[in-house]
């Protein structure tokens, strides 16, 4: 077990952290009192309403914006022609207004502000767009041909020229040595984020020029950079861009971007002169909203007779869309499961991100994490059953270890895999359950992911500005976000647990670029470990100021003062101490109004992957395991999940309570790409844009789910925490699809597992 520098414990016990506190907004929200986007107004603000193209491909020939400019109640038309041009995206190629060709039905090609919604919602149809419509491409794999329509002329390829590579080892020498071998292909699907807030922002500019952007995102810094560029384009360069957070209704990775909506929301502010509010109705959440992308993949794998793996070979398209935002780098992180899910030394990794004219896709919780390890957690069963070995023996012949350096030259620190394997295994009742058929079925997967950051940026810091005041009471500004996940509990704890304070005593602010230091961002799962560990040495820095005013005035070594139940005390003796806010009343007026006030930064000490695609990226590794048992019906092809077990090395559990929620909510959203969700496209045009038509979850659906929760205590972490927040959606599919494969002796390999894909592959069986 790692050694942690461990905070002021009573009774050998800690006091705040490992408590089960409940989300400190929890009552805001129930009651109503939450401010999202959609409960915000401005005194005079107009509303923001978008023309979408009509064409998957094709070029504008004119836009005639007359009507629309005569209506009552317009303030503002704008399109390409009439505003400055300004590029989003990860390679910056998706320009906010199209004035030359449409690339999708998603492209934003004019755009209104009015004194209304519903009047901003006519406008739009007024406006008259004249198409020359162009042959499109839908297919990543026809638009890799020669002589296929270019979506971005300019690149000459749809072929995105991206780094995506990875060589470990000799692979060839892998297969050599390898006395069973598995080919297989996977598919998997376009699914979308289904958060129930829609995006949205409202852009305000000052009488000084200066703008202020009211926003959902979960990267107010790295939006506010983005913004910096439309001022640019406006003439406003060096003015002050503000971003305010507001709730976030459900991030999952939608909101990590920045994208056209919202540089059109700014723009509309800047020639109106006023306030302009534009949110998307849920039809426009559903096709305007970049979602999960698709992954075609081919992965082969070989071992000994052993049961020890040899290599691991993968190639991968994916559909970029029209566009590139962050979809495009999700095979940074595939790379992870690839290179360091289990111990195989010889791995090849090669993906390719194609243009088609489909909608663009963006980040999502797991980041490609779950389309590589479907693939890799089913062949797994593939290969143990070559093999002639239980799976679940397989998994532990080549489980990772702490200590390890993986080909990826990870650097593992605590890994729980053994223990969550161990743990699923007696809960799924695995040797009593598995094997017997006849419907019935139980499976398993294992899963890597990033838990102490990922360093994807020169920086992946966060930061944090702490006070005290003359009561007690303590300020933490952080640069954090919350979107549901518990940051702000979870950072209150930490402050009280390190202060000697209660909870209650701490008052946690994210959300105001103005007020706070800098961060990368909520994604990757680093919001407690990183924003943890910032707010963790921050209240440090404040315990020593604290406690060393406090050993001139107790007369008292410092050493032998500690903080604990909001006093100071001796462990030299027991008759001195003093309550903390007489302690810091006291210091405001013995030093001519002083305060404890510290600022602290936390940067992780990890690496960029280097141009092989190695290196130490991540602070902290997390380990987790599914276990699923499934009854299916075999004339029906329905799935009825009897049971489910995860269990995930957290390092340590900061707050049980919300660690249990994360670990059913993402199995919850694992559960629904694995089953159900796919976002159908026809030749571009999403079909089933709607809750109605697009299946996600209900509550009705859900099975009880057991969380086992392994700590391993990792060194680097605040109190010994990893990150968790998008490991335990990994698993789900490769667990339910080896639980049917035990169940019925047939392997999907296509998500979603459907009834009407269950029936035709017994229909095969039969056949064959």
């Amino acid at each position: 077990m790692a050694k942690v520098l461990e905070p002021q414990i009573k009774d050998g016990q800690l006091l705040k952290i490992g408590q089960r506190v409940p989300k400190l907004d929890a009552w805001d929200k129930v009651q109503g009192r939450t401010q999202y986007i959609h409960d915000v107004k401005l005194p005079r603000m107009l509303y923001g309403k978008i023309l979408w193209s009509k064409y998957a491909h094709a070029k504008i020939v004119s836009i005639d914006t007359t009507k629309a400019e005569k209506l009552p109640g317009v303030r503002a038309v704008i399109t390409g022609y009439n505003t400055p041009e300004i590029r989003v995206g990860f390679i910056k190629d998706n320009p906010v207004l199209k004035k030359d060709k449409v690339r999708q039905y998603r492209d934003e090609v004019a755009a209104v502000a009015a004194d209304t919604a519903e009047i901003a919602a006519e406008a739009v149809k007024l406006i008259d767009v004249v198409y020359e419509e162009l042959p499109g491409v839908f297919d990543p794999e026809e638009a890799m041909q020669e002589g296929a329509p270019l979506i971005h002329e300019e690149k000459g390829s749809n072929v995105l020229k991206l780094p995506w590579k990875m060589l470990c080892g000799d692979v060839e020498e892998g297969r050599k040595k390898a006395d069973f071998i598995v080919e297989e292909n996977y598919t998997l699907p376009f699914v979308t984020h289904c958060c129930l807030g829609t995006s949205g922002c409202i852009a305000q500019f000052h009488a000084n020029g200066n703008l202020t952007v009211y926003s959902p995102t979960q990267i107010r810094y790295l939006a506010q950079k983005d913004f910096q560029d439309a001022m640019k384009a406006l003439g406003l360069k060096g003015k002050r861009v503000q971003v305010i957070q507001t709730a976030i209704g459900g991030g999952f990775g939608s909101k990590l971007d920045t994208y056209p909506f919202e540089f059109i929301t700014i723009l509309l502010a800047h020639y109106t002169g006023r306030p302009v509010k534009l949110v998307y109705t849920r039809e426009e959440e559903f096709f305007a909203s970049p979602g999960r992308q698709p992954v075609r993949a081919k992965i082969s794998q070989g071992c000994t007779k052993e049961g020890k793996l040899t290599f691991r070979d993968v190639d991968m398209i994916l559909d970029n869309g029209a566009y590139t935002s962050w979809g495009a780098t999700t095979p940074s992180v595939m790379m992870m499961p690839i290179s360091s899910l289990y111990q195989v030394e010889n791995i090849r990794y090669v993906a390719k991100c194609v243009h088609t004219n489909n909608i663009y896709s963006t980040a999502m919780r797991g980041y490609g994490n779950p389309q590589a390890t479907f693939a890799i957690e089913s062949q797994i069963d593939t290969l143990a059953e070559k093999a002639g070995i239980d799976p679940w023996e397989f998994r532990m012949l080549n489980r990772n270890k702490p200590g390890e350096i993986t080909p990826q030259r990870f650097e593992i620190g605590s890994c729980g895999m053994e223990e969550c394997l161990v743990a699923v295994k007696e809960k799924l009742q695995w040797d009593e359950k598995r094997g017997k058929g006849n419907g019935r079925g139980v499976g398993i997967s294992s899963l890597i992911h990033v838990g102490g950051g990922a360093r994807i940026y020169k920086s992946d810091g966060t930061g944090t500005i702490l006070k005290l005041d003359d009561y007690g009471k303590v300020t933490v500004l952080t640069s954090a976000s919350d979107m549901g996940q518990g940051s702000d509990t979870v950072l209150a704890q930490i402050v009280a647990e390190e202060l000697g304070v209660e909870i209650e005593d701490v008052e946690v602010i994210m959300k105001d670029t103005n007020l706070e230091i800098w961060d990368a961002g909520a994604h990757a799962s680093r919001s407690t470990f990183v924003g943890g560990n910032s707010a963790l040495y921050a209240a440090r820095k404040a315990k020593e100021e604290i406690l060393e005013f406090a050993a001139g005035m107790l007369k008292e070594p410092k050493e032998s003062l500690y903080l604990r139940d909001r006093m100071v005390y001796s462990r030299n003796n027991a008759e001195v101490s003093m309550a903390l806010d007489k302690l810091l009343r006291a210091i405001h007026f013995r030093t001519n109004g002083r305060q404890v006030v510290v600022s602290e930064f936390y940067d992780p000490p990890t690496v960029m992957l280097d141009r092989e695609m190695k290196g130490n990226f991540s602070a902290a590794y997390t380990y987790g395991v599914h276990g699923v048992e499934v009854e299916v019906d075999q004339e029906t092809g329905h799935i009825k999940i009897l049971k489910y077990v995860i269990a995930m090395d957290v390092g340590r559990a900061l707050n049980p309570m919300a660690v249990e929620g994360q670990l059913e909510g993402g199995c919850a959203q694992g559960l629904g790409y694995s089953l159900m969700e796919e976002l159908q496209l026809d030749k571009g045009k999403v079909l089933n844009g709607n809750f109605l038509d697009y299946k996600i979850l209900t509550f009705p659906d859900m099975p009880n789910i057991e969380s086992v929760i392994v700590e391993t205590i990792d060194e680097k972490g605040p109190f010994g925490a990893k990150g968790i927040g998008e490991p335990p959606l990994v698993g789900s599919a490769p667990a339910i699809a080896n639980a049917v494969w035990d169940a019925l002796g047939i392997r999907i390999r296509d998500l979603p597992i459907t009834p009407e894909r269950i029936v035709a592959a017994l229909e095969a069986k039969k056949g064959s």
